[in-house]
């Protein structure tokens, strides 16, 4: 963040304006509060090697654009760790999710906080538990991505010696693991705390969806952990939501929601309200990537709302884009008062002006 040493009268009259308007506490003279989310593929550029090294090198690359954001709104930052979490998995075959996902989250806390700080953010990466049930039906049907592409014939090899779970992943296959909605983010006080009182440091906080872990039911206040990776971006929302923030970004590297997606005459979506993303089932094509995305972003929106702040919306769009999802020229904003049929189509751009990949949704 960037501290303002001194204000002119005019200038506090306007923090303290717009402070009185908030739903929250907090010192800081910025204006909202945002939680992004960036994905575990953002520190892993295509075609490289996933190696400490070439994450700091993408680490080193996006943070000029996070530091942008924070110097201009209260920011709380998440990320994905579906590549790093996969290939710790790989490495230590024995080791439980949850202590894969714990690894993970250290590991890229790390390496984003090192980046940020040449770039002159302060950060506090937090380790954060997220309570979920374990008898939830994600753990019938795993469906979250984890760990690099295979072959048909790797990945039938890895599922009978290994006993993983592979399903297709485009062209390709990778594993899945169950992946249960968070119910309960046990550090959400320290994260509202740093936000409240120490307005220059940047949280990093639910990396990965945060560590997986139960309550036992004999004894609540008993913590175990639970085998399965949590979706970010749900966790995300649940963050966002939790904090009382005005908004919440998803960045990827693919640009925002589009309807038929790689087919003559795909469109961008500028701005949609949940109910017509809910009534268009939009995102389903990619249920292991943007699906999920979108899902986010309407849960915070509508949880916001629930909650009575109605101005609240989502965002999704490209990492590079960053800096013009605010002003709705990139990306797509999910908010309630959209207009008409609920969606506003971006003029004069089609799938293909973009030339993105197949992959372009997977930002684990």
């Amino acid at each position: 963040f960037i501290m303002l040493i001194s204000l002119t009268r005019q200038s506090i009259t306007r923090v303290a304006s717009q402070s009185a308007k908030r739903s929250y506490s907090s010192t800081s003279p910025l204006s909202d509060r945002i939680v992004v989310a960036v994905g575990g593929n953002a520190l892993q550029r295509r075609g490289e090697r996933l190696t400490i090294e070439n994450m700091l090198k993408a680490a080193a690359d996006m943070a000029p654009t996070i530091a942008k954001l924070a110097s201009e709104h209260e920011l709380v930052l998440t990320h994905g760790n579906g590549p790093q979490v996969g290939e710790l998995a790989l490495e230590r075959s024995a080791a439980t999710f949850d202590v894969l996902g714990a690894e993970s989250m250290g590991q890229i806390g790390y390496v984003l906080a090192q980046a940020l700080s040449s770039a002159g953010v302060t950060t506090a990466p937090i380790i954060c538990q997220v309570v979920v049930d374990p008898q939830h039906e994600a753990f019938r049907d795993p469906s979250k991505f984890v760990g690099p592409i295979y072959g048909a014939k790797e990945a039938t090899a890895l599922s009978q010696s290994l006993g993983w779970v592979m399903k297709p992943d485009g062209e390709y296959f990778r594993r899945v693991v169950p992946s249960p909605p968070p119910k309960e983010i046990l550090q959400v006080e320290a994260i509202a705390s740093l936000l409240e009182n120490t307005p220059n440091v940047l949280p990093i906080a639910c990396g990965g969806g945060g560590i997986p872990v139960s309550r036992v039911p004999s004894n609540p206040r008993t913590l175990q952990g639970v085998e399965a990776v949590i979706d970010k971006d749900a966790c995300g929302a649940k963050l966002a939501t939790e904090l009382n923030a005005d908004g919440f970004i998803i960045l990827t590297d693919g640009g925002g929601i589009w309807q038929n997606y790689g087919k003559p005459g795909a469109r961008e979506m500028k701005r949609a309200s949940p109910e017509y993303l809910l009534g268009t089932k939009a995102g389903k094509n990619f249920p292991g990537s943007m699906g999920p995305k979108i899902q986010a972003a309407i849960d915070f929106v509508t949880m916001s709302k629930a909650n009575g702040k109605t101005e609240a919306w989502a965002a999704i769009g490209d990492l590079k884009d960053a800096a013009k999802i605010f002003s709705n020229e990139e990306g797509t904003i999910v908010k309630e008062d959209v207009k008409g049929e609920g969606v506003v189509w971006r003029e004069s751009k089609v799938a293909f002006e973009k030339k993105q990949s197949k992959d372009q949704h997977k930002s684990g």
